[in-house]
């Protein structure tokens, strides 16, 4: 078989069909898979606005403290939930969660006092 003859078989519509449907069925598979902290949500929310009430605004460097308060809660959850405690990388993923949990609610306006 020459290249000419590979080239044709793979611009065949049999083939271009077969390759958009591999890829499309992995960009479902990625976009389709939540991160880690997302079953912990519930408990994030609250965490995040527990530090909002518990760390006062003159605080100095106010916003790693209120980070640094819902992490503790979040994972104070987590080894409860699991029975056993959380890995370096479960702690990343769950303040990689409360920040981006945090800005979605600080966009929405839900954090006022």
């Amino acid at each position: 078989m020459n290249f000419e003859s590979i080239l044709t078989v793979l611009n065949s519509p049999i083939v271009i069909a077969a390759l958009a449907g591999l890829v499309l069925w992995a960009l479902n598979k990625l976009y389709a898979s939540k991160p880690g902290w997302s079953k912990y949500e519930g408990s994030i929310i609250s965490a995040i606005k527990f530090a909002e009430q518990k760390i006062s605004d003159t605080v100095e460097s106010k916003g790693l403290k209120r980070l640094d308060a819902a992490l503790k809660y979040v994972t104070k959850i987590y080894e409860e939930a699991n029975g056993r405690r959380a890995s370096n990388k479960v702690v990343a993923d769950l303040k990689e969660g409360i920040q981006l949990t945090h800005n979605k609610l600080d966009a929405e306006g839900t954090l006022k006092k």
